[in-house]
């Protein structure tokens, strides 16, 4: 009997669970709980986002019909009008086109003071004083007087073309006596066409850079033959593309041929002269570089007279080499004469 009970005591203890699997049973109950939960949490974030999904899409589909059967009076679908898309509109960022917009608005806005040179008026006065005698030599022998006034009219506008295109780096005096030389010899587009290099060459030493302006006035002559019936263009951009034209001769050609303002004409005189007196923003290295500042703010009425006014100006008084600043009359509102006075003491 004692025997029988200590098996069946032994049996129990044998199948009566330890303290430490109770706490392994308990926890692997709570650990399938969790996923269980995360799991049921990760199939209804999925229901949810598929339902906005598909509110989403059918929100889409419902407005592109909305566009599509809109009513619009200019087109037509069968018998439903529609209504065109609106354009979308394109946001710029970049800083550069943001800077010009707000120059555009700048100029077009009248109560915005454009830039302006100080006592550019009564320098420009002054300088109109100092030319009245009109005896410079650009007075009396420039590209505006060494055409023949007897010739046709389609010959002397190609006669202040060739006398411009001579003009380059050359004295007023020389290109006057070149230009009798031609006229005696026969200063037409057919006849430079068939006078050989040597003898136009001979027609036109010394002036500056001879062999090559005889280049320039065959090639020159040759398509105004062929391309404009022996005549010259009538516009800036055609002139500017015969050989040896450039913008300062093509703007002086306008207006001495054609009678036309296109531009000012800009040599080393105005180019120098405008820099002298301040009449540029900032100091610039080329005529062309003048010539665009110029025009930005100087009255058009005034592009016709600048070239002339300034041309004589340098060649008698603001010369390249040691200017007569004593005999101007800008001398007191010139930066330029007030800096040599001040190294001069």
């Amino acid at each position: 009997m004692l025997t029988r009970n200590m098996t069946k005591a032994v049996r129990t203890n044998m199948s009566a669970p330890s303290a430490k699997q109770q706490t392994a049973a308990v926890l692997k109950q709570k650990a399938q709980q969790i996923v269980k939960a995360e799991c049921d949490h990760d199939v209804n974030r999925s229901e949810i986002l598929g339902k906005r999904h598909r509110r989403s899409t059918k929100h889409k589909t419902a407005v592109s019909q909305a566009h599509q059967t809109q009513a619009h009076p200019t087109e037509e679908t069968g018998n439903v009008q529609v209504r065109p898309r609106r354009k979308s509109i394109k946001v710029e960022y970049d800083s550069t086109a943001g800077t010009r917009d707000k120059e555009l608005q700048d100029r077009n806005n009248p109560k915005k003071s454009q830039w302006e040179p100080q006592d550019w008026i009564k320098q420009l006065d002054n300088i109109r004083e100092m030319r009245k005698n009109k005896d410079a030599p650009v007075d009396q022998m420039g590209a505006g007087k060494c055409f023949d006034p007897r010739a046709a009219p389609q010959v002397i506008r190609y006669q202040v073309l060739i006398s411009l295109m001579l003009s380059s780096q050359t004295k007023d005096e020389v290109t006057a006596a070149a230009m009798k030389k031609l006229q005696a010899h026969g200063l037409s587009v057919e006849n430079i066409v068939q006078t050989d290099d040597k003898t136009l060459g001979e027609l036109i030493y010394p002036v500056g850079f001879w062999k090559s302006k005889v280049k320039y006035m065959k090639q020159c002559s040759e398509i105004l033959q062929q391309q404009y019936n022996g005549d010259i263009p009538d516009n800036v951009t055609d002139l500017v593309k015969l050989p040896g034209i450039g913008p300062k001769m093509a703007h002086l050609t306008m207006a001495i041929a054609w009678n036309t303002v296109s531009g000012i004409g800009v040599d080393t005189h105005v180019h120098r002269i405008a820099n002298r007196l301040g009449w540029m923003k900032r100091e610039t290295k080329t005529p062309e570089e003048t010539r665009v500042g110029l025009e930005d703010w100087l009255p058009r009425d005034l592009w016709s007279e600048i070239n002339w006014l300034l041309v004589g100006f340098g060649q008698q008084v603001c010369q390249p080499v040691y200017p007569r600043c004593s005999d101007c009359l800008n001398w007191d509102i010139c930066s330029s004469a007030n800096l040599k006075k001040t190294k001069g003491r």
